[in-house]
């Protein structure tokens, strides 16, 4: 603003340089802070996320990120079996081929090579080339194999089964290149065999990380043991029996899928259907047997042992059998415990665990065999009742008819056809305590993404196998 020349004031416009020639103190003042908001504002969100994702809580995955193999044998009395599993990091199985497993098998088991335990070792090569193509060959050395000897090779006199397994050490060492644990090859035990069923059944169906009482019990009748496990309460836990020296523990704590679970576990050695045989002929000793079809006059050979075999003269009956049955499973045996099974063993109480059954091995075959289910379906719900109806037909059968009437069953088990039916009904009844119309699910496969897989331990033990190898 400046003055006229008569005396008044006048408004003169400063040019926009001069403007900012004037406040360029006040600009610079202002500008400066702006401009470093800027750029604070500019590189947080990069440093922000650097930040999260560098401190974010990951849970670790389960096995890893990448694809891993396991191998498993399973060398029962019957015969020995491979499984080979593949499974991602989130501990889902993977396809191999068109299967989710590679499951061969041969006959017979190691056990039946008790005379030259090289030969045992040997009779595995077949399967275990088949099972090294199934895997590829760089994850090999990083896949962890198993051999688990059960009831059979337990049952071997001395040393024997020992010598057995450790020329299948030396031929694992010779012939494959997979990762070899210092326990990869052993006896495993009942409890063992039984947990790793039980894992393997609620792992195949989804029931791992549920509520116990959401899970199935289990039965796995072998040849050479039979186990029961099932999930139950942590009250129920707490009452279990001490074991005595000597004895398994009743109950097996497991986490799995992020929960904990207490597994009553029990199995019987001698009780499988092959040994049972064996204690039913030995109860009758060197007379007759009402558990075996008329006509049949011979031996039983078990575990190194041969029992006389042959019919009664007064032929084979349901009832005979199942006192035979009754006095081998030593039903009334003092029960020190609340509730027992059979022979004196703690029941686990029962409870929500126990409610749905899955039985399976041998109790799925025969029953296959013997009419009792369609051999082509994988699962089926039956009742106990189910296999006493088809002892009595079978216990009626003279020798001659049996082929005829059970063309499915080998011509070497068919003099035990009626035992064997009446074992299982009178296992489950009078040795497990299950009532005859209770349903039950015999199982040999589940379906697992649409595929079928076995429901047998292997799967179990590769579960354990791979977590604990990372």
């Amino acid at each position: 603003m400046s003055k006229r020349p008569g005396g008044g004031r006048v408004l003169v416009h400063d040019s926009l340089g001069d403007k900012i020639q004037r406040y360029r103190r006040i600009l610079l003042l202002v500008s400066v802070p702006l401009l470093l908001v800027s750029f604070v504002l500019y590189v947080m969100p990069t440093r922000s996320s650097d930040y999260a994702i560098a401190h974010r809580k990951v849970s670790p995955p389960v096995i890893g990120s990448r694809t891993s193999y396991a191998v498993i044998f399973d060398a029962g009395s019957s015969g020995s079996r491979v499984h080979v599993f593949n499974f991602d990091g989130k501990l889902d199985l993977v396809p191999i081929g068109d299967d989710l497993e590679l499951f061969l098998q041969i006959k017979p088991g190691l056990s039946a090579h008790a005379d030259n335990p090289r030969a045992a070792a040997e009779s595995l090569i077949d399967l275990l080339d088949k099972a090294q193509k199934a895997v590829p060959k760089k994850l090999r050395s990083s896949t962890p194999v198993r051999v688990g000897a059960t009831a059979g090779l337990r049952s071997l006199p001395g040393d024997t089964s020992e010598r057995i397994l450790q020329e299948v050490r030396n031929l694992l060492r010779e012939r494959s290149a997979f990762k070899i644990e210092s326990n990869a090859v052993s006896v495993i035990d009942g409890t063992q065999e039984g947990s790793y069923q039980w894992v393997t059944i609620n792992f195949l169906l989804g029931n791992l990380g549920k509520e116990y009482a959401n899970t199935v019990g289990v039965v796995d009748l072998g040849g050479g043991s039979v186990q029961i496990a099932y999930a139950i309460s942590e009250t129920a836990a707490a009452k279990a029996p001490k074991p005595t020296e000597g004895e398994d523990t009743y109950v097996k704590e497991m986490y799995l899928k992020g929960r904990k679970y207490y597994l009553y576990v029990h199995s019987y050695l001698r009780f499988g259907l092959l040994a049972a045989r064996a204690e039913l002929l030995k109860v009758s000793g060197d007379s007759g047997n009402p558990c075996i079809l008329v006509g049949y006059d011979g031996s039983y050979k078990y575990g190194g042992q041969t029992y006389k075999a042959s019919d009664s003269s007064s032929g084979s009956s349901v009832d005979g059998c199942r006192t035979i049955t009754n006095k081998a499973l030593r039903i009334r045996d003092t029960c020190t415990h609340m509730k027992c099974t059979f022979g004196g063993v703690w029941n686990g109480g029962g409870g929500d665990g126990q409610r749905h059954l899955f039985v399976a091995s041998f109790f799925f075959d025969r029953a296959a065999e013997a009419g009792i289910v369609n051999p082509n379906q994988p699962i089926a719900k039956v009742r106990p009742a189910d296999f006493e109806d088809a002892a009595k037909q079978a216990c009626q059968t003279k020798l001659k008819d049996a082929k005829s009437v059970y063309p499915r069953v080998d011509e070497s088990n068919l003099p035990y056809i009626c035992m064997d039916l009446v074992y299982q009904f009178t296992l489950l009844v009078d040795g497990f305590g299950l009532e005859p119309w209770q349903e039950i699910t015999l199982v040999k496969q589940v379906k697992y993404q649409n595929n079928l897989v076995e429901a047998a331990w292997p799967l179990g033990s590769a579960i354990e196998a791979i977590s604990s190898s990372t």
